[in-house]
């Protein structure tokens, strides 16, 4: 398993070794603590829940409570900090990660590929031209529909037909950015520098995973 929860710091420029200028985005990346190994024996899929970001035990109901706590009987296992976040990743059946495990951010390395997945920023009800990013009616004086989205479909069904582009609810929604470059790692800081916008505000959860495709050619 590759993959590590993070915050969002926000964008700055570094230096290469060519002395070029580039745009990175800074990840406050882990540490992460595997918080329950999931086995197919048990659970049915293999995979590890991994928690990531402190938070006051004032805030977190029983249950969620019961995540970081030894299960009842069970004295071999770990009592956890309680963590704001859980997200879980599919492992192979030969990973060794258990309970009380650290996730670093020391596992990627400069030059990689990396997929990062966040939520995007809210935009609110925005209308089809900035929606859908329609180009607009005639500028000239005289014309009525500089920014209106115009005709709604066919009238001989009375309906409006599923799919069709109208203004609404924009933004706010899961978005993965494939295949970004790791410009640099900073084990001491636990930060990760990725070439690039990535999505979301600032202070917001990221995931970032090794990247599932090699790339243009």
């Amino acid at each position: 398993m590759k993959a590590i929860l993070g915050k969002k710091i926000g964008m700055t420029q570094v230096f290469d070794e060519n002395g070029l200028i580039v745009p990175v985005t800074v990840v406050e990346a882990g540490p992460c603590i595997v918080v329950r190994r999931r086995t197919k024996s048990k659970d049915g899929y293999e995979a590890v829940q991994v928690g990531y970001a402190l938070i006051r035990e004032k805030l977190l109901n029983k249950p969620e409570k019961g995540q970081f706590r030894p299960k009842k009987g069970d004295a071999n296992q770990p009592n956890l900090p309680n963590l704001r976040y859980l997200r879980e990743f599919r492992v192979d059946e030969s990973n060794t990660l258990k309970r009380g495990d650290e996730i670093r951010v020391e596992m990627f390395e400069a030059g990689e590929k990396v997929d990062v997945t966040a939520i995007s920023k809210g935009k609110g009800f925005q209308g089809t031209m900035k929606r859908h990013r329609f180009g607009g009616g005639p500028r000239s004086h005289g014309s009525m529909t500089h920014r209106q989205p115009c005709s709604g479909g066919g009238t001989d069904p009375a309906r409006v037909f599923v799919g069709t582009r109208k203004p609404g609810h924009m933004g706010d929604v899961q978005v993965t950015q494939l295949g970004l470059r790791v410009v640099k790692v900073d084990a001491e800081k636990n930060l990760i520098l990725i070439r690039g916008a990535i999505p979301g505000p600032n202070n917001r959860l990221v995931t970032v995973r090794a990247a599932v495709k090699s790339g243009k050619k």
